[in-house]
């Protein structure tokens, strides 16, 4: 069941014992004074992993994919995290832009290179359509970088009422490349 929300009420209230289960969407391709782009995510994570209204938090594995956007920047390194928070969503945006702040991301360009990009997959079962915010993330099921580790945390997923099986793209390797992460 698909709940939707759009009110600014309800976007920016949740009961204070409700915990929703989410997923963030990270990718990094920006070498900056705070780190790489496997720093720019683990400090991200670990950010998270401190939130008081975040718990049980799991990680995917980390990806290397080449750029969507402009070609001449380095390749992107990717991962999605699942929680549960009672934050609502809008507060939970507020918070996916500060973990970007830290990082120090400078938006140069459309879909150009960045220190850290955090993006709302899946907030529950809930579609948002407001000018703020969309979920699901528009662009979510044609974007194999985030629904391979996506599949990885949540294998049964559904989004928009299909199972994430069902999109090619969570099936799809091309231009996408699992990283050795044993060294961190």
């Amino acid at each position: 069941m698909s709940l939707s929300l759009n009110s600014s009420a309800q976007l920016n209230s949740t009961a204070a014992d409700m915990w929703v289960t989410c997923y963030l969407g990270l990718g990094s391709n920006l070498v900056n004074e705070l780190g790489s782009p496997v720093e720019h995510l683990q400090q991200a994570f670990a950010s998270l992993r401190q939130h008081e209204k975040v718990r049980n938090l799991r990680v995917s594995s980390f990806y290397a994919s080449a750029p969507m956007g402009p070609q001449d920047q380095p390749d992107f390194v990717n991962a999605v995290v699942g929680f549960e928070t009672t934050l609502a969503a809008l507060d939970l945006l507020a918070l996916c832009q500060q973990l970007e702040e830290s990082a120090k991301r400078a938006r140069l360009r459309h879909w150009g290179e960045r220190s850290l990009d955090v993006d709302i997959l899946l907030y529950g079962q809930v579609q948002i359509i407001e000018p703020q915010l969309t979920v699901p993330h528009a662009g979510l099921t044609e974007r194999n970088f985030v629904l391979i580790p996506l599949r990885e945390l949540a294998p049964d997923i559904m989004i928009a009422q299909q199972p994430i099986s069902r999109y090619p793209q969570s099936n799809n390797w091309e231009g996408l490349k699992l990283i050795d992460n044993s060294y961190w």
